[in-house]
């Protein structure tokens, strides 16, 4: 559809038009049916079930209304809200039916105006959503389809990915901040190898002071680190013997540690594995 100003929108939509407002639902939608004029062609809110038997009965209804008033097209109405609307939508673009989506904002506006009660209402949405048509007040979505469905889904994980590493990130910030605020100065990068080898097995600073210098260089000849020695083992055993870190909560701060570890191994191999 080539009608990008409200205008165009509003002089789309001639005689030949039949709008339909829908109201989304979990389980159950309710449409309304109207003309480019706002007489409202339906007798009441139809409702239909949100699976395939509930789709079919849609299409019939909306197809012998169409046939009924002398309409060519149909142009389905709906607030992209949640992502009970997917489905449906597929389903309308796939018979042969425009869909346009309606910005929730102005159709909570445009409710107030019309009615004083605010309160949500599966049958007066659909009419608010038709009238919004009728003003040229929605949008085209774009739908991706094949390749390009399946890059913006892989793309939505990614970021659900990196959103949750960040979290793993802050967790681990406020971990070191309070048990071992000495850590972090050691490293430039506090996902090295060597580091996260030593928060695995010697986390808090009274478990380095344990191992010693000795000790914690063992840990990282035993995964055959060569990168560091007892220089930088020394260092760490130094900053925890001066630390300031809690001295309380041991245990329970040992568990959070693996489990942040755990958790950032997790969500950054699954950010590489998405973006590959």
């Amino acid at each position: 559809m080539n009608c990008n100003t409200q205008n165009e929108k509003i002089e789309m939509l001639t005689d030949e038009w039949l709008l339909i407002g829908i109201d989304v639902g979990s389980e159950k939608h309710y449409a309304r049916a109207f003309t480019n004029r706002k007489v409202e062609l339906s007798r009441k809110a139809f409702g239909f079930s949100n699976d395939e038997e509930g789709f079919d009965a849609f299409e019939a209804w909306t197809t012998d209304i169409m046939r009924t008033n002398g309409r060519k097209y149909i142009i389905c109405g709906m607030e992209p809200t949640g992502h009970y609307w997917i489905n449906l939508a597929n389903f309308i673009k796939g018979h042969g039916m425009v869909l346009a989506h309606i910005n929730p904002a102005h159709v909570k506006k445009s409710k107030e105006l019309d009615d004083t009660n605010p309160n949500k209402n599966d049958r007066k949405d659909p009419k608010t959503i038709a009238g919004l048509m009728t003003e040229g007040r929605y949008v085209f979505p774009y739908m991706p389809e094949g390749i390009y469905a399946e890059i913006r889904d892989l793309n939505n994980l990614r970021l659900q990915a990196t959103q949750s590493l960040a979290r793993v990130k802050n967790r681990l910030a406020r971990w070191f901040s309070i048990y071992f605020p000495e850590f972090p100065s050691l490293y430039t990068d506090i996902n090295a190898v060597s580091a996260k080898i030593v928060l695995k097995q010697a986390p808090l600073p009274e478990d380095v002071i344990v191992l010693d210098v000795d000790g914690v260089n063992q840990l990282w000849r035993e995964a055959k680190i060569r990168a560091v020695g007892k220089k930088k083992a020394a260092q760490i055993v130094e900053a925890a013997k001066r630390s300031i870190g809690r001295k309380e909560s041991l245990r329970a701060a040992r568990i959070e540690i693996k489990e942040i570890l755990e958790d950032l191994e997790k969500y950054s191999s699954r950010e590489e594995e998405l973006m590959e």
